[in-house]
């Protein structure tokens, strides 16, 4: 690859699977050690003046913005303050940021796929925070490509898929809704389509945009679950036997999290020639990492 390509937050989970695939095609990334109190909008400026980076990759707030439970929105406000300053560097060094975002800025009240083009409506203060951020990198840098995932799935202990498969080992009933439906998306899918992604752009081709991508086959958390149980069990003895369903609007998290977040993928296809992989198959990956891991 030509181009220079910088990773903040190569520590995370989707750092750590992009860094990976990377090195089975003998393609590196500059993955700056964050500051003790994490990369903000003065140590980015320093950072961005000192190396020059041809593509910056930020998934430096991956966790918070789609893995933790809740996020203080202190947090949330010194991010997107540090990714506004992010998108000034890019367009006064003229480097290309890729920024991911979700699903979760759509409010999920209709039935039928998102597409780039359907207007947002986020939910919660992490959502409102994301919608923000694209918003700051439309507009400072025109050199972007942002990418909104469906339901991510990692191997972190800490994240939506280790607090679920603890809550496996750990109780007799869990519940689940049946009628919400999204893309769940495990990380080395997610990591793939970055890739992708980059490699097109180190052909210099000026797709700049918001794309989707969610893995295939559109599902519940239901059905997800029931999956990542069948798969489970073959790793630890488990408590939970059978999922309960439940309504989406009995489920704790019903105001904040979007009914229906699917994505369509169309476009990411169209330009990218990047096809949805179906989520299925990642399952026995992702729960060998997590559980030789734990």
């Amino acid at each position: 690859m030509r181009m220079r390509l910088m990773l903040l937050g190569g520590g995370n989970a989707l750092g750590q699977a992009l860094i990976r695939l990377g090195a089975e095609e003998d393609i590196g990334f500059l993955a700056p050690r964050p500051p003790s109190q994490g990369w903000d909008a003065p140590s980015l400026t320093t950072l961005l003046d000192d190396n020059r980076p041809d593509i910056v990759i930020n998934l430096a707030y991956y966790f918070d913005w789609f893995q933790s439970g809740r996020v203080d929105e202190a947090v949330l406000a010194s991010q997107e303050r540090a990714v506004e300053r992010l998108a000034e560097l890019g367009q006064h060094h003229q480097f290309v940021l890729m920024q991911p975002s979700s699903y979760r800025v759509f409010d999920g009240a209709r039935t039928t796929s998102y597409s780039e083009k359907d207007e947002v409506a986020p939910l919660d203060a992490r959502s409102c925070a994301l919608w923000r951020v694209e918003q700051s990198v439309r507009s400072l840098c025109p050199r972007h490509v942002l990418l909104r995932f469906g339901w991510l799935l990692d191997d972190s202990s800490d994240g939506l898929l280790g607090r679920f498969l603890q809550r496996l080992e750990q109780n007799d009933e869990l519940c689940l809704a049946d009628d919400r439906r999204g893309n769940p998306t495990p990380v080395e899918d997610a990591a793939r389509v970055i890739l992708a992604v980059l490699k097109q752009l180190d052909c210099e081709a000026p797709l700049w945009g918001t794309y989707h991508y969610g893995g295939h086959e559109a599902s519940t958390p239901l059905v997800v679950g029931q999956a990542l149980l069948a798969e489970a069990a073959n790793h630890r003895q488990l408590a939970v036997e059978k999922l309960t369903p439940i309504a989406h609007a009995a489920c704790s998290d019903a105001a904040d999290e979007p009914q229906h977040g699917v994505l369509a993928c169309k476009k990411i296809f169209n330009t990218f020639g990047i096809k949805p992989r179906a989520w299925r198959t990642g399952l026995p990956s992702l729960l060998e990492r997590y559980y030789r891991h734990g």
